[in-house]
């Protein structure tokens, strides 16, 4: 994790405060204040960090974190600790409780330079920034938040407590359900790539579609989501999507899935509940892939996989497989050496005979 430090806050808050905050054991000096947070390495004096991988154990004696979150289990005489059940979890608390004493940046109120087009309709709380422009026809709820140069496509429609960063384009006839999160530079709803060829030319079919976004959905920055060709591209509750992915026309993908950076996913695929796609994956189009699948990073998947398979390679072949596969490559010198030491000997034997 990079290193947050504590000019983020001007707040402080005691070790025994934090212990109760995310009901942990408290061992060490529960007088000591915390005014910020960082990683086990980068932790300086008064600040919190967190150990949730055992491998990083080694690493609790040399950081100058004034107090850890650990395991249950985990002891380290000398060193102030809050035991609990997951420290990732915890860590997250008490980062959540800073940021909430952190200076709000979010914009307030409509700013003067937005354009919003008379028939747009916006709740009474909602936020615009600078130069974002609202068309004809977009429905935006209570609470959400537009920061500046963002766009806003006609008859396009935002849930509650949506958050959208700076220079984000919703393209016309998109639905966002509420608590989306959508990063700078991501586009949703751009064109889908369809072309047909006809006397040796490539003539535009036209995108006539959507892009549906589920609740509580979070894009990262530079982002495609193509409108469908005529139907839905869909985004299920809960999927994370990390930057710089690509998602074609009528793409479906289910509820709580990972998508890692750099994955692209061809038109028309259909993805599974709690899939897994790491970074750089690629899937062409018209696959079906199962719920809880995962895909190893820079895979190149051309089959359908069936649900709970785990998979790597281009092509993608299941993990064991592609895992031995991988090892026999590795070998291939020695393997060569092999045949042409095989090779000798049959020439040898042949000789006599």
């Amino acid at each position: 994790m990079t290193a947050i430090r504590s000019n983020l806050t001007s707040a402080r808050i005691s070790v025994s405060d934090i212990a109760q905050l995310v009901k942990g054991e408290l061992i060490g000096d529960g007088g000591l204040l915390v005014s910020g947070f960082s990683g086990i390495k980068e932790a300086k004096k008064n600040e919190l960090t967190f150990l949730s991988n055992p491998k990083y154990e080694p690493l609790l004696l040399g950081t100058q974190a004034c107090v850890i979150l650990v395991p249950r289990q985990i002891s380290c005489p000398g060193k102030t600790l809050i035991r609990v059940d997951n420290p990732s979890l915890s860590f997250i608390e008490v980062v959540n409780f800073f940021l909430k004493e952190a200076p709000d940046c979010k914009p307030r109120g409509i700013h003067p330079t937005a354009v919003i087009a008379p028939g747009a309709k916006l709740a009474p709380d909602v936020a615009v920034g600078a130069h974002t422009v609202i068309e004809d026809g977009a429905v935006i709820a209570q609470g959400t938040v537009l920061y500046a140069n963002c766009y806003v496509g006609h008859e396009t429609r935002l849930g509650k407590n949506c958050l959208i960063y700076p220079q984000v384009v919703l393209r016309e006839k998109v639905l966002l359900g509420n608590r989306v999160i959508i990063h700078s530079g991501t586009v949703i709803g751009s064109d889908g790539f369809g072309y047909v060829t006809v006397d040796g030319k490539h003539t535009k079919i036209p995108q006539v579609g959507m892009v549906v976004i589920e609740d509580d959905v979070e894009i990262g920055a530079n982002v495609t989501v193509d409108r469908a060709r005529f139907d839905k591209t869909i985004i299920g509750e809960g999927t994370k999507i990390d930057n710089l992915v690509q998602i074609a026309h009528n793409v479906i993908i289910g509820k709580h899935c990972l998508i890692v950076a750099q994955s692209g996913i061809a038109g028309s695929t259909r993805i599974g509940n709690y899939v897994i796609l790491a970074a750089q994956t690629g899937l062409v189009g018209h696959l079906e892939i199962g719920d809880g699948v995962i895909v190893a990073a820079q895979s190149g998947v051309s089959k359908s996989i069936k649900a709970g398979e785990q998979v790597f390679g281009t092509p993608a072949h299941p993990m064991k497989d592609a895992l031995r596969n991988n090892a026999h490559v590795q070998r291939l010198d020695k393997y060569v050496e092999m045949i042409k030491d095989l090779k000798k000997r049959v020439e040898e034997l042949e000789k006599k005979q």
